[in-house]
């Protein structure tokens, strides 16, 4: 996730055709107006259904090669990138990261805020609000037939290392690391506002990079 010890890459590209499917959704000046719904019915408390049915969620499993193995050269690469997270501690770059890792609405709209020069909040913007609250539901649970399939344990957990979130340590021990879910939802929002706003694309997409690497 969006923690300085998340890892892995997210089904990224599979991310781009429901990108594509909402942008020819709302992003059509010619096409009839869309009605969207103000309320949603909520999987949990705070998250929404998404707008996909989970047999046409991507399959994370079947795009993403297996995580690295124990005592690989990928392995070691992935401990050497955990271990200069640490580093960071007490930076801005770790404050950036434990910004990023909150996900709940409507602090979570904000992440983009500033990349996109525009308010994302359900006052001002309440379509993109939806967007995001709902397409967050999506790019989470795309990852989850990878997540389930290997369980990787998480980093903090193996190597006793600090996270940038403390509090939720208990909870995301008990949950696959790979893929990052964070990161799936960094792309997935970068992608999308992206498309939403193609003249800020590049900075949009780098500040879901920077999500991803959080």
């Amino acid at each position: 996730m969006a923690h300085p010890n998340a890892s892995a890459l997210p089904p990224a590209r599979a991310m781009v055709s429901l990108v594509l499917a909402i942008g020819l959704l709302l992003g059509c000046a010619s096409a009839p107006r869309i009605e969207i719904p103000t309320t949603v019915p909520e999987l949990r408390p705070g998250i929404l259904t998404g707008y996909l049915p989970r047999s046409a969620l991507p399959d994370s499993l079947a795009l993403l090669p297996p995580p690295p193995a124990p005592g690989s050269a990928a392995q070691t690469a992935d401990d050497a990138a955990f271990a200069a997270t640490v580093t960071l501690r007490e930076t801005p770059r770790w404050e950036l990261a434990a910004r990023d890792a909150n996900l709940v609405f409507p602090k979570a709209a904000e992440a983009f805020s500033c990349t996109l020069d525009a308010p994302i909040s359900p006052d001002t913007t309440p379509n993109l609000y939806m967007l995001l609250r709902r397409s967050l539901t999506d790019a989470g649970l795309a990852t989850y037939g990878t997540k389930d399939h290997y369980k990787r344990t998480r980093p903090f957990v193996v190597n006793k290392a600090p996270t940038c979130t403390p509090g939720e340590e208990a909870m995301l021990g008990k949950d696959g690391s790979y893929p990052s879910g964070h990161a799936s939802l960094g792309w997935a929002w970068g992608l999308i506002l992206a498309e939403l706003a193609p003249q800020q694309a590049n900075a949009l997409v780098a500040r879901g990079l920077a999500f991803r690497q959080g």
